[in-house]
């Protein structure tokens, strides 16, 4: 077995476009957040912050004990995304790209000539010096080289920042026992007690398990022998199973934290959700409304709610904002609402779906996609409903954690 894939891995990714950005941030702690209430937490940290214990999670007023002296900058999503291109461009000039796995992390392959570990590594140190030089010199990866995408990405983890490890086939799969088996992207701490149910504590047993030991802990023969394989250097083929949900959701900032404004912010959300619905060609069939409140009497204290409501498949917004109002008249009364969230599952693409019998189905489809269209052409929000006309620029467009936003495309 050789080296077949190359694993790239941007670090403290967020942090360290604002240091690019911004000189004068550069060699200092820094924490990107959502919004800027104490109630939020980090989502990057600069490694200078990463020295104090600040990682993505970590409260912000958790992390400004840590650290009394680490600078926030809000988050610019919009510049991001601008920065994942710029970056994608540059290693395109070194190896082509096989798969974005994230806004920060891709995957590229290695033709036969390149599989030899000095031309790997050539290739690796051209990709770093493409990306100081295109995009920017704070912009730094790390680099995994290994035979498959997997062993690749647990290399890249091995040095950071700006380092580059090699797992080579002939070392596997000794090299790997030093490993947690969190460390393995896949296997969380859930996933881990399940292993030490079963006598599995570390990677040296778990390279060792049989197939039977491995299928009883993930329930699937199928996930278990492609494991196996993996494990031991094979290249297994990637299937990506068919998308189940979408889901928008928002912190509230301070001054929204009340009944009035979030049930705004909730109807933007459940617009935004609806329009990438009919973007991406779905149907749903179960909408789920989550809320985080927070106790008026214990600031810090959370409570977490959610229900959920099912209907026929559909892609229309007036149909989704009526059921979501029916299902906000339900939520707990007497608590700050903190964190909103609306999520379609029970996806099914448009040309598998049935369409509505009636007349008023037809006519909330129409008006839907007329909204679609309009915003297009002429901008966010050029159409919209009235209920949303004083909440249009709250709940602005994320990054998810495998998903780049299209800012583009307008109709949200």
């Amino acid at each position: 077995m050789t080296l077949r894939k190359l694993f790239i891995d941007m670090n403290a990714f967020f942090a360290s476009v604002e240091q690019q950005d911004h000189p004068a941030l550069r060699g200092r702690p820094v924490a990107v957040i959502p919004t800027n209430a104490p109630t939020t937490c980090c989502i990057a940290a600069s490694y200078e912050a990463k020295r104090y214990g600040i990682r993505t999670g970590t409260p912000v007023w958790q992390a400004r004990t840590l650290c009394p002296h680490l600078i926030l900058r809000i988050a610019n999503h919009r510049r991001y995304v601008t920065v994942h291109h710029r970056i994608l461009e540059a290693v395109q000039t070194v190896l082509p790209i096989e798969k974005v796995l994230s806004i920060d992390e891709m995957v590229c392959p290695l033709a036969v000539n390149e599989r030899q570990p000095r031309q790997a590594v050539l290739l690796a140190q051209a990709i770093k010096a493409a990306i100081r030089s295109q995009v920017g010199q704070c912009l730094t990866c790390s680099i995994g080289i290994a035979p498959n995408t997997l062993l690749a990405k647990v290399a890249a983890d091995r040095k950071k920042p700006d380092g580059l490890t090699l797992l080579h086939s002939c070392e596997l799969p000794e090299a790997l026992y030093s490993l947690n088996l969190t460390d393995f992207p896949g296997i969380g701490p859930r996933m881990q007690r399940r292993f030490h149910l079963y006598g599995i504590t570390s990677v040296r047993q778990l390279c060792a398990a049989p197939l039977a030991t491995l299928a009883a802990v993930w329930k699937s023969k199928k996930i278990a022998e492609r494991w196996y394989r993996l494990l031991r250097g094979e290249e297994v083929d990637e299937q990506d199973g068919p998308r189940r949900s979408l889901s928008h959701s928002h912190v509230l900032p301070p001054p929204l934290r009340n009944d009035t404004d979030a049930y705004g912010v909730l109807l933007r959300l459940a617009h935004k959700a609806a329009a990438r619905l009919r973007q991406e060609g779905f149907c749903a069939a179960t909408l789920i409304l989550h809320i985080t409140f927070l106790d008026p009497q214990r600031p810090r204290t959370r409570r977490r709610w959610a229900q959920k409501v099912s209907f026929p498949h559909a892609q229309d917004t007036p149909l989704i904002l009526q059921l979501l109002r029916n299902l906000w008249q339900t939520r707990p009364a007497g608590l700050v609402p903190f964190h909103l969230g609306v999520v379609l599952t029970d996806l099914r693409p448009v040309h598998y779906t049935t369409p509505s019998l009636f007349s008023e189905g037809h006519r909330a489809l129409r008006l839907s996609h007329t909204l679609d269209t309009v915003n297009i052409h002429c901008g966010p929000h050029a159409l919209h409903c009235a209920t949303i006309l004083d909440y249009r620029s709250t709940a602005p467009t994320r990054i998810a954690f495998t998903q780049i936003p299209r800012f583009s495309a307008n109709i949200v």
